[in-house]
């Protein structure tokens, strides 16, 4: 009869509850389950990227159009402002040639000696009160003649003088910046047909003429 050796037949313990496999060592996983997941961190990557791309295009083409959309405000902030400043103009240009005729009649007073007392002040103040508006005067005795900003009422000819001349202001002329509210109402003079230039002496045109013709020389 033999004896058993004690031990050798004897099963692990295993815990309560717990099947055999359980007691038997797992196997560590293969390196094939790790190649997928790699790809997928790979493609949320892409996808990520992808909608960033499309974020900086939207972003690119909203500040575009927020540039744009300033640049037309400005453009018509100074299309109002240039509106603006030209009614105003034209509105104190209406006001100033309804004014001329007054003023007129002030500048006769005065010259006739009948400016005085309260209507002298309240003159003066009008007058004040269109200059600072922006009134101007012009047309002085002696300027040369300019149709563009004169009017000729009255002609004659003069021989102290070398180009249609401004000889008398009849009636002044006035102007509101560069524009020209009601011409100079003038006299002119023009230089006496067949009179010598002034500052040339009398036969010096002919003595020229005749040396330059090849005249007959003296003695």
């Amino acid at each position: 009869m033999t004896e058993e050796t004690p031990g050798f037949d004897e099963k692990p313990d295993v815990p309560s509850g717990a099947t055999p496999d359980d007691a038997e060592p797992k196997a560590a996983p293969s390196s094939e389950g790790a190649a997928p997941a790699g790809d997928a961190a790979a493609a949320q990557v892409a996808g990520l990227t992808a909608q960033l791309d499309q974020v900086r295009t939207a972003l690119g083409e909203r500040t575009a159009d927020l540039q744009r959309l300033q640049a037309e405000y400005q453009n018509y902030r100074r299309r109002v402002e240039r509106d603006r400043i030209a009614v105003k103009e034209v509105a104190i240009a209406t006001l100033l040639t309804e004014l001329l005729p007054v003023l007129d009649n002030i500048s006769r007073a005065r010259d006739h000696g009948e400016l005085v007392g309260g209507f002298k002040s309240v003159a003066e103040s009008l007058e004040s009160v269109a200059a600072k508006m922006g009134l101007q005067q012009f047309g002085k005795e002696g300027e040369p003649f300019d149709p563009t900003i004169h009017e000729a009422l009255m002609h004659s000819y003069a021989p102290d003088v070398t180009e249609t001349t401004c000889v008398a202001i009849l009636q002044p002329g006035y102007k509101f910046g560069e524009r020209n509210l009601r011409p100079a109402r003038v006299a002119v003079a023009e230089p006496q047909p067949g009179a010598t230039p002034a500052g040339q002496e009398p036969g010096s045109a002919d003595t020229a003429d005749g040396k330059e013709s090849g005249g007959p020389e003296e003695g």
